[in-house]
């Protein structure tokens, strides 16, 4: 008997109610009932409680476990959390579904996943590719050993290497498809060189979304369109203070102003958001709705805002540190709504040897922002 036979039909229900099954990539479907997500769960997992990751483990809570194993559509399962931050998580099954129908893997396709994790996504794409066919690299060697297990105990074949992603594993190359697990800012270079030209690269880009490029003939370049939404964690080592949505400024007030726009969208529209994460890459932003909206801007770094909207009442920036991170909102907004408001999938990124930039409309003729380390030059 399954014991987690309601709590999986129930995740299906709401897939299906959410249209989340991608219709052109039918064997995604049968691939996540065939290796369900608990049999590659640790025993305990992790959940957020308002201040800091709690541990819910299978034995003392089963049901609650079970749970957070099978969440809704868009929500994750921390399955490992590594002084305070989480560092891996069987990420949300709309999210990874979505990403491997962009990806258009065929079968006997040679695959480089990066972000082994505990194994699911890497069974996946062995359940497309093949035995064999699928190489993952993972850069934690505990995660590593645990993938292996949970690979073997399903019967899939995958090589499971321990490795720093961001150099792929060029001793197998060249790769068909190569996909991403965690979120880059730049594109590694490195990546482009091991799929062969016309091979396809799906990653998380910026953590809002990610992004499918497709290798040039020449093998010079690598350009595609925004795929989709979807909160990724980093790769390792990247922000090892706090959580992206949860650095907040408090430092002393240094500028106080009102705020002249609704500040709703911030909280709700995803083409914005995404709009300013292109303009303004550095820039964090978070929101609450709670008697008013409130969004807290922060550049990672010593420079933050506070915008509070209270329900009835004037809006009101504070800020503090070098930058004047509520004024660069505010103008970076107007640049995109002079663009036209372009949504997310009007973007779409090119990577050189030299660059990287993501572009709105069209990549020759559109707006361009370069990206990443080389933003110098940003219009």
């Amino acid at each position: 008997m399954d014991e987690f036979a309601e709590a999986r039909h129930r995740l299906a229900r709401m897939m299906d109610a959410q249209g989340a099954w991608p219709s052109d990539s039918p064997w995604v479907r049968k691939a996540v009932e065939d290796l369900p997500r608990h049999r590659f769960t640790p025993e305990r997992v992790w959940v957020w409680d308002g201040h800091e990751y709690a541990a819910v483990d299978r034995s003392m809570d089963p049901g609650r476990w079970a749970e957070l194993v099978y969440p809704g559509p868009d929500d994750s399962t921390i399955t490992q959390v590594t002084n305070g931050l989480a560092t891996s998580s069987l990420s949300c099954q709309a999210v990874v579904v979505d990403m491997l129908d962009s990806l258009m893997a065929e079968p006997g396709h040679r695959v480089l996943e990066l972000g082994t994790g505990l194994g699911w996504n890497a069974a996946l794409l062995s359940a497309r590719a093949g035995p064999g066919r699928v190489t993952s690299v993972e850069a934690d060697a505990e995660l590593a050993a645990a993938a292996r297990e949970h690979l073997k105990a399903v019967g899939v074949e995958v090589a499971v290497e321990v490795g720093d992603g961001a150099q792929g594993f060029p001793s197998s190359r060249p790769y068909d498809r190569l996909i991403a697990t965690y979120a880059v800012d730049l594109v590694p270079w490195s990546w482009v060189e091991q799929v062969r030209p016309g091979g396809r690269i799906v990653t998380p880009w910026g953590r809002l979304g990610h992004v499918a490029l497709t290798v040039a003939p020449d093998g010079q370049s690598a350009s595609g369109w925004m795929q989709g939404l979807g909160m990724f964690m980093p790769s390792r080592g990247t922000d090892t203070d706090k959580p992206w949505d949860r650095v907040r400024g408090h430092g002393p007030v240094e500028a106080e102003g009102p705020v002249t726009r609704d500040l709703v969208p911030l909280h709700r529209d995803w083409n914005l958001l995404f709009a300013l994460r292109v303009i303004l890459p550095d820039v964090r932003i978070a929101t609450e709705v709670a008697d008013g909206v409130t969004a807290w801007l922060h550049d990672g770094r010593s420079s933050w805002a506070t915008l509070v909207a209270p329900q009835g009442g004037p809006a009101v920036a504070y800020q503090g540190g070098p930058r004047r991170l509520a004024d660069e909102i505010d103008q970076a907004w107007k640049r995109w709504q002079d663009a036209g408001a372009p949504g997310l999938y009007d973007f779409g990124m090119t990577r050189t040897a030299q660059c990287q930039y993501i572009w709105s409309g069209d990549k020759d003729t559109g707006l361009s922002w370069a990206t990443g380390e080389a933003r110098e030059g940003v219009p």
